[in-house]
């Protein structure tokens, strides 16, 4: 009876609603999926399907890259217009931040992971994934070219050409080098999880070796000598980690040559961590002094045989060679050979990595977005455009400009032109009166009056504030959000533009440009102290902030499984100590 009570409601349903029996839904039982729509009309039985060019066709977004800026897009997009094709050699992305943690097994290399297509299959949106790696870009005829992972089962050599509307290039960069001869040869990075496990495998050989017998000391002595160059975040993170892997682990499982551990910190300038606070930087020196890690501050390194390296002293040019069991190399990033080629094709070939404007578009390409460390933003000046900005703001074009034409035009400039605001921050200032005051001293505010040779003699050292973005995973992570952003809102801000004036053109700006802002930075130093640089000038040294780091990097992992495998690696670590076990 209930059966046929449904029945009867969909009998009644569809007599009432003539236009529901034109449609007819065509399943195939095989395929298990749907066919097609087609409209049945009621004065004969054919089916017409329904015309492809009736449907329009969602924008094609190629997105090259898993890193944080990529992945960052990827999680924020919620525009289902899209057809999103990620491509990138690995299938997941890694919290790299942690990666000096995985090279002693702090933390395991699995933890730090997440699989690509479980962050992005949930969502709404056809986004689908190839590893693959883009060997080239064609923005002329707006294509990638692409090859299989060597990894993968597929030939190497096969080639895949991809189509698309638009393209995010967030494909990171490369260890640098400085084309110092030796180091791709015989030196280890820390830029991928496989570097990290690289590392860690190396470390317990060395150990492994150093025990053997028939070896002399000397012998022992170079096994064991671990040399780290760079002395920035990454590479004195990875020298704390290591001195406590081997003072609180590897000291008891290998008594014998305890006494031969030697690690050596090589950095070309007067001081380590030089982007922190000095308060930080002598902390952090004093605390490797302790420690027993011998810091070279003020020494290049010239040249890396399989035995030795070499270094020179910039003070007096003094050559000398350290013979190491390891080296890892961590001195900045370089630009990958597929970016460098596209900026030659695109006129950027004298750069350093690609340049993008403050919308994060690539110069001379509308269709293309560089995000992360293979692009930095060409931020305009203010002096390129300061006529435009004079005639903007002097709105009756009277030829001078009063201070209440310039206080109504100072918020869009301070959006435009970022730098404007960073100079009246810094210099305590709120007005053009403020400004003259800066440049010719005392000024009466009713006399003020500006004409375009004055105006720009006040606002001459503004582009001075200009400054480069950091390579840190935290603006690649704001970058691909604010992009994401953009997409999911192009159509809105197309018909509403919210950006702020054009002034060399009409209207606005489709959206507003994009803006860092800084929430601080670790410096993990071993023994379980950690120095914090917060905004404000904010700094604290010491356990306290250790445990402000695990609570922040926790929360930062992209997903709960993440979460919840760092902290047992973290718990298991201080129950049972690190695993020295090669696998």
């Amino acid at each position: 009876m209930r059966n046929w009570s449904m029945i009867e409601r969909f009998s009644e349903t569809f007599r009432h609603n003539p236009s529901l029996s034109r449609l007819l839904l065509v399943f195939t039982v095989s395929g298990g999926g749907l066919v097609a729509y087609s409209e049945a009309k009621s004065s004969n039985n054919e089916i017409k399907v329904a015309s492809p060019e009736v449907v329009s066709r969602k924008k094609k977004v190629v997105v090259l890259g898993t890193g944080w800026a990529a992945t960052s897009f990827l999680k924020n997009l919620k525009n289902s217009s899209y057809d999103v094709q990620v491509i990138s050699p690995r299938n997941y992305f890694a919290f790299t931040p942690l990666l000096p943690s995985v090279t002693c097994g702090t933390v395991e290399a699995r933890s730090i992971v997440e699989p690509i297509r479980n962050i992005v299959h949930k969502k709404n949106i056809d986004i689908h994934f190839w590893e693959a790696e883009c060997f080239k870009i064609d923005a002329e005829n707006k294509k990638v070219f692409c090859r299989p992972s060597k990894d993968g089962n597929l030939n190497g050599n096969e080639e895949i050409v991809v189509d698309y509307d638009y393209l995010v290039v967030a494909m990171g960069a490369r260890a640098n080098t400085f084309n110092t001869p030796g180091v791709e040869e015989n030196c280890l990075f820390l830029k991928e999880v496989e570097d990290a496990q690289k590392i860690r495998r190396t470390v317990i050989d060395c150990f492994e070796r150093a025990s053997l017998p028939k070896l002399t000391d000397a012998e022992r002595q170079k096994i064991l000598q671990f040399v780290v160059v760079g002395g920035g975040p990454t590479g004195v993170e990875f020298a704390a980690e290591l001195h406590d892997f081997v003072s609180e682990d590897l000291v008891k499982l290998y008594p014998k040559v305890k006494d031969y551990v030697k690690i050596t910190l090589l950095e070309a300038g007067d001081h380590i961590l030089n982007m922190f606070d000095k308060r930080i930087t002598v902390f952090a020196e004093e605390k490797f002094q302790r420690d027993g890690i011998d810091l070279k501050t003020g020494s290049m390194v010239v040249k890396v045989s399989d035995s030795e390296i070499s270094t020179k002293e910039i003070k007096n040019g003094q050559i000398s060679s350290i013979p190491y069991g390891m080296v890892v190399w961590s001195t900045g990033i370089g630009t990958r050979p597929v970016i460098m080629e596209f900026m030659k094709q695109i006129g950027q070939a004298n750069r350093r990595v690609l340049a993008t404007d403050e919308w994060l578009r690539v110069e001379q390409s509308n269709s293309i977005y560089a995000l992360g460390d293979c692009a930095t933003i060409n931020q305009r000046k203010v002096m390129e455009d300061i006529s435009a900005i004079f005639s903007k703001a002097d709105k009756d074009s009277s030829g001078t400009l009063t201070v209440k034409e310039f206080q109504d035009a100072l918020d869009d400039i301070c959006e435009r032109y970022p730098q404007m605001q960073l100079y009246l921050k810094n210099k305590q200032m709120s007005n053009l009166v403020d400004i003259l005051k800066e440049s010719k001293g005392d000024v009466a505010k009713e006399a003020v009056a500006l004409n375009i040779e004055e105006f720009k003699l006040a606002l001459s050292q503004v582009d001075f504030q200009m400054k480069n973005l950091p390579a840190t995973a935290q603006v690649a992570a704001q970058q691909g959000a604010y992009l994401a952003n953009c997409f999911n809102r192009m159509e809105e801000c197309e018909k509403n533009p919210e950006g702020p004036l054009r002034y060399r053109g009409e209207g606005r700006h489709k959206f507003r440009p994009f803006r860092y802002k800084h929430f601080g930075q670790f410096a993990p130093l071993g023994g379980e102290q950690t120095a914090a640089q917060l905004p404000g000038d904010w700094v604290s040294i010491g356990h306290s902030s250790q445990w402000l780091w695990y609570s922040v990097y926790a929360s930062k992992l992209v997903s709960w499984r993440t979460r919840a495998l760092v902290v047992s690696d973290w718990g298991r670590r201080f129950i049972f100590g690190r695993d020295s076990s090669q696998i």
